[in-house]
């Protein structure tokens, strides 16, 4: 996903996103995102809010997560509140952290997977690309 470089992306904790994010740049995460994140590498905040999909190659939640996860390398710190499915190929958990869902290493069948019900109406999404 990411070509080699540093560029990131920010989205600072008085922004607010509704529709889906392809980033092909690390992306920091502070506000809220209602929609899902697709990026080579995502750190969220604290206070920050996710109700949608994550996949990335890499994450570091802090925040509240409602959606399926899938990260090769995903550290959930002790602030996070994540609602939803997990899969991974390395995970660390620290004491604190609250998930409610099923963890499933990659390449394992997923058990009776979840769909979070969508709020509102349309199916149709803005869709912002972030590119560096």
């Amino acid at each position: 996903m990411a070509s080699g470089n540093s560029t990131f992306s920010v989205l600072g904790a008085d922004v607010t996103v509704r529709g889906d994010i392809d980033a092909s740049v690390d992306l920091h995460v502070d506000g809220k995102v209602e929609g899902d994140i697709r990026c080579a590498s995502i750190v969220q905040g604290e206070g920050s809010e996710i109700v949608g999909g994550v996949e990335a190659e890499t994450a570091r939640l802090s925040g509240t997560v409602r959606g399926t996860i899938k990260a090769r390398d995903l550290a959930i710190l002790r602030s996070a509140r994540i609602e939803g499915d997990v899969h991974y190929d390395s995970l660390t958990i620290e004491q604190g952290a609250v998930v409610q869902g099923t963890f499933a290493q990659a390449g394992s069948q997923p058990v009776a997977a979840k769909t979070a019900p969508q709020a509102g109406g349309s199916d149709e999404k803005p869709h912002i690309t972030l590119a560096g």
